[in-house]
């Protein structure tokens, strides 16, 4: 088994474990059990693997076998591993772990180190990753296991390439593939000649991939190593499938998704859907791309539901590693004028990037079920899993019967059948290319033109969002950041979504304008126009028509990717400031089917605020103290609107504030805050007393009847542009999750003073009956204006704050 010899191995292994039960030696069973689990895990077996692992645990547990114990526990993570169950993985590594460095048995701790390198690798953590790489091999070096120190080369190689060290990356892979060879250990050749393959193809010499990818898969073929056999197979059709070999490239690639589906590798499933899309899309046929996509999606999306256990950082980098697979899906859709659907896939994104920083997002009804698919497309899903599940059971029967050939225990009948189903699946790709040239599907595919779409997509959905609009007089506007440009997406009360597409402006160039933008908006002596003026050209300007026409008051603003650090008030078109034209409303994917309820009639409000100055706090290595103006606004916002209940300072604590939450329906806190990246257990409001809950702590809050949490005082832009924002999504997504519908908070360190001329200006905008969008919008023109003889018109004073979530 060690040497790639699966088949071979298993039959041997199988009769070991029967003489060690037949003579009642419970030790060798248990190392019988651990071996044979290993060799069914290699074959893709995984529900046999974990089975006998299960067995091999338990024995080992009741006869006090430590190693063996330690080893079950590692062997089933791999398991975990390799069907993509990440949190599971992680738990049983770190246990196999404590145990082997308990015992200080050094083979076993490789072993465990090794995995947990593969597992860092596959969710993105790649200096992790590399670390317990370089760990396993100081000691594999000194135990002189060749076998192993090949492996742990070629996978360091990997992390090198992944990192952009290229030629540390080639010199690894040409160094473990000659130790491989020369000690004939033919399953790490294999994944080496795939590591190789690949490095080729991202350098452009397609020709040395194809031969290294070649080698690869004969090699896995012939000795039974199943799982690297389909992923080879997912490697070499995206090589085919980028040199405009559609054949081939459909040739590996439905082997591939039919054996993974029948072996449980769901990581390699979506990679093979994904790669399918983009041959599709490459081939000019963009329903049938779409449909892929859109496969792989849901695929990913189902592998996201197990590592909610993970940390957020590994949730966060896991989903790095799979964005791309939504932005080309709604890069696709938005090029075929399928402007919801990009929309759904937008928000599911963002969905994602929020279970990634809080663990808690329940998404809304329209994210809830993945990607949706249209009536055609669920005809030709019909019809193509019923193919991949004669597939699937072509491929079981085919296993089985090559374990027995291995075995040399197949019949004459059997060895005819066996020739039978070899025949029958090299003909695989030619059935999946009739199946997608066959009238039926073509006349669904015809379905999916524009025309089609036109009657289609008049769903409930946008009808309620068009009433929504209608009622609110607004529009709904979603700009998405691609590599290299903007596509802008419009839905308006009385339209189909609009589409507009900002060539030339892409992620790189986007994030350049929004740090120099930012750094204007922060130092008041700093020209912001000209900056603000870039912005709106790309954003607004191409749209500026359609909402002028719409006649609408209001823009409902989801940003993706760093554009949820611009204020898009501050936006200027060369006159007047965008919040002099418009209420801007932040939404996010929660807020979506929320956002129409109405406000109370009559306002109550809890106002507490940390005010004084002889008193700091340090918090996360940083002195917070008391703000001088948090009293007066306080003070003054008492004096506005009566209805007010004021703590302050000691009084403003946890143990006060929240038996009191439920009978307020406005919670306004004057205090520090900062929302990072990362970790919402970082992100904190202090209160007076020094409290300092967290992102995370806000799940327990009584919010049910609150309309409105206002943080007059906070910092969400803590981090830089290299962040996607997720911690801004994160505030808004986290109180209205506890039931609160709207959140005003700032997106950068503000000015004391000015922000309680601001905070005067909107509570006495709320007290008239003016809505919360139109009562910011009002209060931040009056500092435009100078209304209240300060000379606070720069942004840097009013446009910080943004409101999330309902703006009634």
């Amino acid at each position: 088994v060690s040497r790639g010899e699966y088949a071979q191995g298993l039959s041997l292994l199988q009769q070991t474990l029967a003489t060690a039960q037949e003579i009642g030696s419970q030790a060798l069973e248990v190392i019988s059990l651990n071996n044979l689990g290993f060799a069914y895990s290699y074959q893709g077996d995984f529900a046999q693997s974990l089975d006998v692992y299960e067995r091999a645990l338990t024995l080992a547990r009741q006869m006090g076998l430590r190693s063996q114990e330690a080893y079950a526990l590692a062997n089933k993570g791999k398991t975990y591993h390799d069907q993509a169950q990440f949190d599971q993985a992680l738990d049983h590594y770190q246990q196999a772990l404590a145990i082997f460095q308990e015992l200080g048995e050094k083979p076993g701790e490789v072993n465990v180190r090794r995995n947990l390198g593969e597992f860092y690798k596959t969710i993105g953590q790649y200096p992790q990753a590399l670390e317990q790489y370089q760990q396993a091999l100081g000691l594999t070096q000194e135990m002189g296991d060749r076998i192993l120190e090949g492996q742990l080369l070629s996978r360091m190689g990997e992390i090198y390439e992944r990192q952009g060290q290229d030629d540390q990356a080639l010199a690894l892979y040409q160094e473990a593939l000659q130790k491989q060879q020369a000690i004939g250990y033919r399953h790490g050749e294999s994944y080496t000649l795939r590591l190789l393959g690949r490095f080729h193809a991202s350098q452009g010499k397609s020709a040395e991939a194809l031969t290294a990818l070649q080698q690869s898969l004969q090699i896995a073929q012939a000795i039974g190593a199943t799982l690297l056999e389909v992923q080879v197979q997912t490697e070499l059709g995206a090589v085919y499938a980028q040199q405009e070999q559609f054949d081939q490239a459909v040739a590996v690639l439905q082997p591939a998704l039919a054996t993974s589906a029948r072996i449980g590798d769901r990581a390699s499933n979506a990679i093979a859907l994904s790669h399918l899309g983009e041959l599709y899309a490459r081939q000019d046929q963009p329903a049938l791309a779409i449909f892929f996509y859109k496969q792989s999606v849901n695929a990913t999306e189902a592998i996201r539901q197990s590592i909610n256990g993970l940390s957020q950082e590994q949730q966060q980098s896991y989903t790095d590693t799979v964005a791309n697979t939504y932005r080309q899906l709604a890069d696709l859709l938005l090029s075929q004028d399928r402007v919801l659907e990009a929309q759904q896939v937008l928000d599911l994104l963002k969905v994602q990037e929020l279970e990634d920083y809080l663990q808690n997002v329940r998404g809304t009804t329209r994210t809830a079920s993945g990607i949706e698919y249209w009536q055609p497309e669920q005809a030709i899903l019909a019809r193509y899993q019923r193919l991949q599940e004669n597939a699937v059971e072509l491929g079981q029967e085919l296993a089985q019967l090559t374990a027995k050939q291995a075995a040399g225990s197949l019949s004459a009948e059997q060895t005819a059948r066996l020739q039978e189903l070899t025949r029958l699946q090299a003909e695989l790709a030619q059935q999946f290319n009739a199946f997608v040239d066959s009238p039926e599907i073509q006349d669904f595919l015809d379905q999916l033109t524009r025309r089609a779409y036109d009657q289609t997509v008049k769903l409930d959905s946008l009808a309620r969002q068009q009433d929504n609009l209608r009622t609110l007089n607004a529009a709904l506007f979603y700009p998405l950041v691609l590599e290299d440009r903007l596509e802008l997406v419009l839905m308006t009360p009385d339209s189909e979504p609009i589409r507009r597409t900002v060539e030339g402006v892409g992620r790189e160039q986007l994030n350049a304008a929004i740090t120099e933008f930012n750094r204007a908006l922060q130092v008041p002596p700093r020209d912001a126009v000209t900056p603000a003026q870039e912005l709106y050209r790309w954003l607004i300007e191409p749209i500026e028509a359609e909402l002028a026409a719409a006649g609408v008051e209001t823009i409902l603003y989801s940003p993706d990717g760093a554009l949820r650090y611009v204020p898009l008030a501050a936006l200027h078109d060369g006159e007047q400031w965008l919040v002099e034209r418009y209420r801007i409303n932040n939404i996010t994917a929660v807020s979506l089917e929320e956002f129409d309820t109405q406000p109370p009639e009559t306002p109550t409000i809890l106002a507490a605020a940390f005010a004084d100055e002889s008193v700091v706090y340090p918090v996360e290595g940083i002195d917070y103290r008391g703000l001088p103006y948090a009293g007066e606004e306080v003070a003054q916002l008492k004096s506005t609107l009566p209805a007010t209940t004021s703590l302050l300072n000691q009084d403003f604590g946890l143990e006060r504030v929240l038996p009191e939450m439920g009978r307020f329906n406005i919670l306004h806190f004057a205090t520090h805050a900062a929302f990072v990246p990362g970790d919402p257990r970082e992100s904190f409001i202090l209160f007076g007393n020094g409290d300092t809950p967290n992102l995370k702590d806000i799940e327990s809050w009584p919010l049910a009847n609150v309309d409105l949490v206002v943080l007059s005082a906070c910092e969400t832009g803590l981090g830089g542009y290299d962040n996607n924002g997720e911690q801004i999504l994160g505030l808004g997504y986290q109180f209205q999750n506890r039931g609160a519908r709207a959140v005003v908070a700032s997106l950068w360190q503000v000015n004391d003073g000015s922000t309680q001329v601001l905070m005067n200006a909107f509570y006495a905008g709320l007290s008239r009956g003016l809505g919360k969008a139109e009562a910011l919008r009002q209060a931040q023109v009056s500092l435009i204006a100078g209304e209240s003889g300060a000379d606070l018109g720069h942004p840097y004073y009013w446009a910080p704050f943004i409101l999330i979530g309902n703006g009634l």
